[in-house]
């Protein structure tokens, strides 16, 4: 018997179709845990997000992707991707360094070393783009930018946030919310020798990262969807504002990015917006599967071996607590994926060295047996892990390096 039998489900009759087999096929006697791509599925998450952005460009979110490999997949495989949205100017720097350009960084920084990286690498070509949304964060990048001997471009983040009475609905990102604030943040940066005004970034995170169709939550669903509707009018009327308003006093945008994943049906029909931000629709992870519009399909995951049996319908896994960074509930944690039907437990979660798993049927898996789960979030499986299996079909075709396994931690 080949050794990737064994690790059939118990019943008989298994079709190869079976998603759990597939990827068992796949894997074969690859060391465990592992963390894989479907690139199947992931060209089809790529094929749809095209579809939804109506013609439009789309910045690539490195956040959400952490691999070089598939970051370069990405960009070979689908045209309308146009440039990086960074996390962080150290790896901008370095993606550089790998040949990317068009770099739009989408956090602010006020830490003088990696400014002055950036600067570095502007001074050597690169294409590089800060995100401020204060006074204070110019007087930094000037005076680094002034030290180089080079200028610096970057883009103003404005809030997108909407205020009901007693409700922020959004987060809290950039205090610019109105179009006097961004000019008054635009002609500082006009002030500044060293400093150029590139663009104008608005991610309505409350609309792209929130889930509206959550099984078992009508009204809440009902609820959220409101809200996004009345947030959608008036983020595009904010943003639309401040755009018109940065134009009229002579500031040339070269881009005004907006939305993500959840949202290009809405940022898309935003007149002052020229490009849309993607990176989680490609992997789709747990956080993203309760939207009203259909956005893909699971295309990333990893796998955890089967160590202990501990009683009937129960199996334990080797590792497995990877958490998402966000708000602490059940929703941060991985998702058993594969067999179908297997949830955690829920006293125990995740755990450091061991995850219970409660197996959808009666049905046993053998000693070193793979759980299929999924993480929560799109990028940060790639913190646990030095390499991604490329999957196409029944087998894997590559392997590509994390920003772990390439030795870079940017946080």
């Amino acid at each position: 018997m080949d050794d990737r039998d064994r690790f059939a489900p118990a019943t008989a009759g298994t079709p190869t179709s079976d998603p759990y087999r597939r990827y068992v096929d796949a894997l074969g006697t690859v060391r465990l845990p592992a963390a894989f791509v479907d690139l199947d599925a992931l060209d089809r998450n790529g094929d749809r997000l095209g579809v939804r952005a109506r013609g439009m460009p789309v910045r690539l979110v490195t956040k959400s992707i952490r691999s070089v490999g598939v970051l370069r997949y990405l960009l070979d495989r689908f045209p309308y991707l146009q440039g990086l949205l960074c996390f962080s100017p150290a790896e901008a720097v370095w993606l550089a360094s790998q040949g990317f350009d068009d770099l739009v960084v989408a956090y602010p920084t006020v830490e003088p070393s990696e400014i002055a990286r950036v600067a570095a690498a502007v001074q050597g070509g690169a294409s590089i783009t800060l995100m401020v949304d204060d006074v204070a964060q110019l007087d930094v990048i000037d005076r680094c930018a002034a030290a180089a001997g080079t200028s610096l471009a970057v883009a103003i983040d404005m809030d997108a946030s909407t205020s009901f009475p007693g409700l922020r609905f959004g987060v809290y990102r950039s205090p610019v919310a109105t179009a006097k604030a961004a000019l008054a943040l635009a002609d500082a940066i006009a002030r500044r020798r060293h400093l150029r005004l590139d663009g104008v970034m608005g991610y309505e995170g409350q609309i792209a990262g929130l889930n509206d169709a959550v099984p078992g939550q009508r009204v809440r669903n009902r609820i959220i969807r409101t809200l996004k509707a009345r947030s959608i009018r008036d983020v595009h009327r904010r943003r639309g504002a401040i755009v018109a308003a940065l134009t009229a006093a002579g500031h040339s945008l070269r881009f005004v990015n907006g939305g993500g994943t959840g949202s290009f049906e809405s940022t898309a029909r935003d007149p002052s917006v020229t490009e849309l931000a993607a990176g989680s629709g490609f992997y789709l992870p747990g956080l993203f599967d309760h939207y009203a519009v259909t956005l893909g399909e699971p295309a990333a995951g990893f796998a955890l071996p089967v160590t202990r049996r501990p009683a009937p319908g129960i199996v334990t896994c080797a590792g497995g607590g990877y958490p998402a960074s966000g708000p602490i509930g059940p929703d941060r944690l991985p998702k058993p994926w594969l067999p179908t039907g297997a949830t955690l437990i829920d006293n125990e979660g995740g755990g450091e060295v061991q995850t219970p798993v409660r197996l959808g049927t009666a049905d046993a898996l053998p000693l070193g047996a793979p759980v299929f789960f999924r993480h929560a979030k799109a990028g940060e499986l790639c913190e646990r892990f030095d390499t991604l299996l490329l999957i196409r079909g029944h087998d894997i075709v590559d392997r590509v390096a994390t920003y772990r396994g390439d030795g870079q931690c940017f946080f």
